[in-house]
């Protein structure tokens, strides 16, 4: 998958109640060369889960994705693939195999990030999925489970052994969860070991830091994850670090609040019933802007469309009052 890889250099992570097909609509829009959808759980899926197979539905137009799928039973996770497979055909990309996830509802069960203390295991499921496929398998980790003690070198060269075809490393250990830094060197001796594709993952917030993860990485691709929340202009802002472009302007006060406006008028149209989301997303797009605290306790309380624009329409009022309409800010 290298000649793949050095051409989706910025990628959308699977992040769960995140990367629904709006949020990657607007990343895509913005510039991110490939999105993952959410994290589905391949137990879920092996239920039948209407909820669960919910999360692998495309938007129009939506033609390639990546798909992450976690669990901890290999015949129970390369039959799920098999099936996301078959349901998704063309459109999918390739599928990747969490095994970074550090929120404890997911360690807890043995998926996720656990699987990093159960190597054995985890190549088991790699190869029982690249059995059951034809599409390539990916993997995801941290750098290792226990803060102080990387494995990550070691993981990755059993990943690959087991038909790893492309990995992604985030540079912070499992039990940091999102505290600290993400260590760049760690992915970089993750590259270093192994012949796949490596993409690094964390802390990619801006141009400055993309560029920074690049370089002392060597990784030719990024995935971002958090510092798209409430920021689809990073997407644009970061290829054209990449590509040695001009980077675009941060966006002003009024672009924030209108994106935010058109993010909740997207969701209303295209996913029934899901406006409810629009509270997370509307209180990452006014972080910082004059009247945010105010806004974000009544984001909570919102569940129509009209209600988000009314708080929305508020904040304009507010802004232009404290002439800060033009002022360019970054995400918060």
């Amino acid at each position: 998958m290298g000649g793949f890889f050095d051409r989706q250099r910025v990628l959308l992570a699977p992040m769960a109640g995140v990367s629904d097909e709006v949020f990657r609509f607007l990343a895509k829009e913005q510039g991110a060369d490939l999105a993952y959808t959410e994290m589905v759980s391949a137990k879920g899926l092996s239920y039948a889960s209407e909820k669960t197979r919910k999360l692998l539905e495309l938007g129009e137009g939506e033609d390639r994705i990546a798909v992450q799928i976690f669990g901890h039973e290999p015949d129970t996770m390369a039959a799920q693939a098999a099936w996301v497979e078959d349901a998704l055909g063309e459109a999918l990309v390739y599928l990747d195999i969490n095994m970074g996830c550090p929120a404890r509802k997911i360690t807890g069960k043995g998926d996720g990030a656990a699987l990093m203390r159960d190597p054995e295991l985890a190549a088991r499921i790699v190869s029982a999925v690249g059995a059951a496929i034809e599409h390539p398998v990916a993997v995801k980790f941290r750098r290792g489970y226990d803060e102080g003690v990387e494995t990550c070198v070691d993981f990755a060269r059993r990943m690959e052994d087991a038909g790893a075809a492309s990995m992604v490393v985030h540079g912070r250990f499992a039990r940091q969860m999102y505290r600290g830094r993400s260590d760049r060197g760690a992915i970089a001796r993750v590259r270093r070991a192994v012949s796949v594709p490596v993409i690094a993952n964390g802390d990619a917030v801006d141009a400055a830091s993309a560029r920074a993860l690049v370089r002392d990485t060597g990784c030719a691709s990024i995935m971002i994850a958090r510092g798209a929340q409430g920021n689809p202009w990073v997407f644009s802002q970061v290829k054209a670090a990449l590509e040695g472009r001009e980077v675009p302007d941060l966006p002003t006060v009024r672009e924030r609040i209108e994106m935010a406006r058109r993010h909740a008028r997207l969701l209303a149209e295209r996913a029934e019933g899901q406006i409810v989301r629009m509270r997370k997303h509307a209180m990452w797009y006014v972080a910082g802007i004059p009247g945010a605290s105010a806004a974000r306790a009544r984001f909570t309380r919102c569940s129509t469309l009209a209600e988000f624009d009314s708080v929305l329409d508020d904040m304009i009022e507010q802004a232009s009052l404290h002439d800060a309409l033009d002022a360019r800010c970054g995400h918060v």
